[in-house]
């Protein structure tokens, strides 16, 4: 069956039960949003935010891309989509918290760790390559405490990966500025596809526990 037709019987599902049975919020959606929080997740198909949370539609303000990255601030004219959205979210939606999830079997984080996109010419592989060199000096980290690049490199580079995203969402002043008079709070965490649980940053001690 073409996915396409799938999609359309998926909606038509949607229509009959949660639209019907949730008119009045769906009226209430339709006057504008206030999400209390963004999540900046991957868009890894295994790792859908608002399956893990539970979340109806207007909790969350959700901007997803490869390895849950967020760059540093930058001036410079371009297509900033990432930028735009923590934008959006802080400035014009004032969502309280900022939450980077970043989940197990990354293929955006595997990337930078093995470097398999490393001086890839325009072409195929060209973007996903620029995307992920962001994760180069933790990628250098994660090399020097795992030479053999064992499962524990791949979890030790997801890690990094959401500690990297913190300290370049800190680089934006209006998230700094917020964060420091206690207007937006910043969270980091990793979701395990085996196992199906959710792990928090602790930042103070740069561990993630288990929910």
């Amino acid at each position: 069956m073409p996915y396409m037709k799938q999609l359309i019987e998926g909606y038509r599902r949607f229509r009959e039960n949660d639209w019907a049975h949730e008119r009045a919020r769906w009226a209430e959606l339709a006057e504008g949003q206030h999400p209390q929080v963004m999540i900046l997740a991957c868009g890894d198909s295994r790792s859908d935010p608002s399956q893990i949370f539970d979340a109806k539609p207007g909790e969350m303000f959700v901007a997803r891309n490869i390895a849950a990255l967020a760059p540093p601030y930058e001036t410079s004219s371009g297509f900033h989509g990432v930028s735009a959205a923590l934008e959006f979210a802080v400035t014009q939606l004032n969502v309280g918290e900022l939450l980077v999830m970043g989940h197990g079997m990354c293929g955006g984080c595997a990337a930078a760790l093995t470097g398999n996109f490393d001086d890839v010419p325009p072409g195929e592989g060209h973007f996903i390559g620029d995307w992920v060199r962001m994760l180069d000096d933790a990628r250098d980290k994660v090399r020097a405490r795992h030479p053999q690049l064992d499962r524990a490199a791949f979890l030790d580079m997801e890690h990094e990966a959401v500690k990297v995203s913190l300290a370049n969402l800190r680089t934006f002043p209006w998230i700094a500025d917020r964060e420091k008079d206690g207007r937006v709070k910043l969270h980091g965490a990793h979701f395990s596809i085996s196992e199906g649980r959710l792990y928090v940053l602790d930042e103070a001690e740069g561990t993630f526990r288990p929910v």
